[in-house]
């Protein structure tokens, strides 16, 4: 009998980047970090009151260390704060899936984060948003999307695109994940198709 095929060895370094109040269990991102063996995941010092020098500087560090070149997974404020990132650890990304990215000019708490950068990132991106996000509209994560040069995936009533609108392990951003991937082994174990949704995607 042939040998049965070794897992690939990931050439890239996955580092999942939390929001505000970060992703707790059952998140996407939580769930995630479960299945890539090799992701990191940006653990700030405070979630409840955030300040750009802090989660900027925590998440510079987290990329400057990987061992790899880098894909992000950056969710709402964790999108703003990579895009606040220095041209140092900038050039360590590859790509970066940016999901339901915040305003922090709607929110006094995360004012710190304003304004946000509109400089072209220097990697390729992915922003997914939704038309009816309560913390950021759908034509500003747009606009975001085009100062970035970001691809731009548009959902339908997808909320924030966590739990509360019913977003677990969320296949269509895993396939989203794989994309930026490209021909980048991140296959969880031994699995190679996107895991199966919890709940429909909106």
């Amino acid at each position: 009998m042939p040998a049965r095929p070794t897992r690939p060895v990931t050439t890239t370094s996955i580092i999942i980047v939390p929001g505000w109040r970060d992703s707790g269990p059952g998140h996407w991102q939580s769930l995630w970090a479960e299945r890539l063996p090799h992701a990191r995941r940006v653990v700030q010092d405070d979630w409840i009151t955030p300040t750009r020098l802090a989660w900027v500087g925590q998440l510079e560090k987290t990329v400057l260390a990987a061992p790899n070149p880098v894909v992000i997974v950056a969710h709402s404020l964790g999108c703003i704060a990579t895009t606040h990132m220095g041209p140092q650890a900038a050039a360590r990304v590859c790509g970066a899936l940016l999901v339901a990215p915040a305003d922090p000019e709607r929110r006094a708490i995360l004012n710190d984060f304003a304004p946000v950068p509109y400089a072209p990132l220097p990697y390729r991106s992915i922003v997914v948003a939704s038309s009816n996000d309560p913390y950021c509209p759908i034509r500003l994560a747009g606009a975001y999307a085009r100062a970035w040069g970001s691809e731009f995936v548009r959902m339908q009533n997808a909320g924030h695109i966590n739990i509360d609108s019913g977003h677990g392990e969320w296949p269509l951003g895993w396939a989203l994940l794989q994309s930026l991937e490209g021909d980048h082994a991140i296959v969880p174990q031994a699995a190679t198709a996107p895991p199966h949704a919890t709940s429909a995607v909106a």
